[in-house]
């Protein structure tokens, strides 16, 4: 038993440290700042050992749509592991797996069918390039073993998940462990031209991966894609409309498309899935993160009848997808999913999120004007705000000097949880969050703002 005295915080760090090697972490940092030391989350907050409390403005890495220790959710777990807590997926199911099956099927677009499940967004991504790759060898197509993807991509940090990525960041030590893919410019808008629309950017933007696709097109399995928002490059953002010229091309030349919304899914852009916005289906859905709540790992790769069928044969044929994973479809995570869709679908959520949403716009409104602002953007509940060291010429600072990291420290001080990603300072909150908490979160950006720009 540890006492939570003056330093308990202290005392858990110190033993962390001894013996944890953190995620996304150089861990020489904790020598000058200790990791943050959680007891307890509620809602939008979570708190130390000793009682301090932090506003969870990225929602613990997009996952906490509806808050920490949501009592829906929690009974939901709680009466699971009552009767059921594994079993494995092959050879066997179970109520949460299949209800949970028919509920995605009537969420998402239209002809996604079937669902197949992992339990980390990079297994989803890693399961979709699989099924990709061997639908084309099954139905007679074996030399369509190409993937394309975005310029500022991120799909995690498997090895099939890395290669289709394009942040150097995470990818540029491991590149001779990875496959080549051919990678298009992004239709990010931040980089639209002056007085030009984001439609007519990403539209502009869209003409460089059609030529790559119609040069291509006989040796590319799938298109991947994060659908509006490209969010570990710094929440990078585009219009609908690229994604309804994609589809119409991969149709056209005979690709698939995936969609990777294991961080825009369940209602971050404003809707269920981020493809409706764009009346699109792609062939593969991948989702992760809000999937449960945040409250335990789960994945699913949902694809279309066509693409289930082409595996679909006698054994000795050997067309089956034997790909596994040990806690595929785990009831409790499962439960957790299902209460987490019960909250998606209750009629307040949508018009409370689009109020929230609107009042994060109202709110953040003034940071535009911050003369190392060099743009603010916005997809539903997602903000983004760039900095950078010429608003004129949008030079950007020094990654080296780490700004974003200034930001972050000064955000713990004031009592908000935001981790920027490198000059760029977003919020990503949980649906529980109040107009007053958002304008909390927005006055401590601006104070960031200048912290990390001075």
């Amino acid at each position: 038993m540890h006492s939570n005295g003056p330093s308990a915080n202290a005392d858990l760090a110190r033993r962390d440290l001894a013996v944890v090697w953190h995620p996304c972490t150089q861990m020489k940092d904790h020598e000058a700042l200790p990791p943050l030391t959680i007891r307890r989350g509620e809602g939008v907050w979570l708190e130390d050992l000793e009682g301090r409390r932090y506003l969870d403005a990225i929602s613990s890495w997009w996952v906490n749509l509806f808050g920490h220790c949501h009592p829906h959710i929690t009974a939901a777990v709680q009466r699971q592991a009552g009767t059921l807590e594994h079993v494995l997926l092959a050879g066997c199911t179970h109520e949460p797996v299949v209800a949970l099956s028919e509920r995605l099927v009537r969420l998402s677009p239209a002809g996604l069918s079937r669902c197949f499940y992992g339990d980390s967004g990079s297994a989803a991504i890693e399961i979709a390039l699989k099924m990709s790759f061997h639908y084309w060898r099954n139905t007679g197509r074996p030399r369509k073993t190409r993937f394309v993807t975005l310029a500022n991509s991120y799909h995690g940090e498997t090895l099939g998940a890395l290669s289709v990525g394009d942040v150097d960041l995470f990818k540029e030590i491991y590149r001779p462990l990875l496959v080549d893919v051919y990678t298009a410019p992004s239709p990010d808008c931040y980089g639209r031209a002056a007085g030009e629309d984001w439609q007519t950017h990403s539209r502009r933007a869209f003409e460089a991966m059609r030529a790559l696709l119609e040069e291509h097109a006989d040796e590319v399995a799938a298109v991947i894609v994060e659908p509006l928002v490209q969010c570990a490059a710094g929440m990078r953002m585009y219009h609908p409309i690229y994604l309804q010229l994609l589809r119409a091309e991969c149709d056209r030349l005979g690709v698939h498309l995936i969609a990777d919304e294991i961080a825009v899914g369940f209602g971050r852009t404003g809707t269920m899935f981020a493809c409706q916005q764009a009346g699109i289906r792609p062939d593969f859905l991948c989702l992760s993160k809000g999937i449960t709540g945040g409250y335990l790992p789960l994945s699913v790769t949902m694809t279309t009848e066509a693409v289930y069928g082409a595996f679909y044969d006698d054994y000795v044929r050997r067309t089956a997808f034997l790909h596994s994973h040990s806690y595929s479809g785990n009831p409790l995570a499962c439960a957790a999913a299902l209460a987490t869709l019960d909250l998606l679908e209750d009629p307040a959520t949508a018009p409370n999120n689009a109020a929230l949403a609107a009042h994060i716009a109202r709110a953040s409104a003034p940071l535009a004007s911050h003369p190392n602002v060099a743009e603010l953007r916005q997809t539903g509940l997602i903000l983004a705000v760039e900095f950078v060291s010429s608003r004129s010429t949008r030079e950007p600072f020094p990654w080296t000097e780490r700004r974003g990291l200034r930001a972050y420290r000064h955000a713990l001080d004031r009592g908000a949880l935001l981790r920027p990603l490198g000059n760029v300072l977003y919020l990503m909150p949980p649906y529980v969050i109040t107009p007053a908490e958002i304008d909390f979160l927005v006055e401590v950006m601006g104070e960031c703002l200048d912290v990390a720009c001075a």
